[in-house]
């Protein structure tokens, strides 16, 4: 497994997601699955559940959102 570094100003911390509760991100449909963990949300693809997650603030979820809504993302 390749090691991951943060990136030079991150502002992140480093969530243990190990008890996070995921949920379907379009009602069981979807690959995404999000979690909410200590005032961020979390993404991760529920086919690879060990794999990365992304890490957003709510600012910018929201953003990812919108866009989303505007046909800028695909999440299936």
């Amino acid at each position: 497994m390749t090691q991951q570094h943060p990136l030079t100003g991150w502002d992140k911390p480093e969530l243990d997601l190990t008890n996070a509760e995921w949920q379907s991100s379009s009602r069981g449909l979807g690959d995404v699955q999000i979690a909410f963990v200590e005032g961020f949300i979390a993404m991760r693809n529920s086919r690879r559940p060990d794999g990365a997650s992304l890490i957003f603030t709510p600012a910018e979820w929201g953003a990812f959102v919108s866009g989303a809504r505007e046909g800028e993302f695909d999440l299936t």
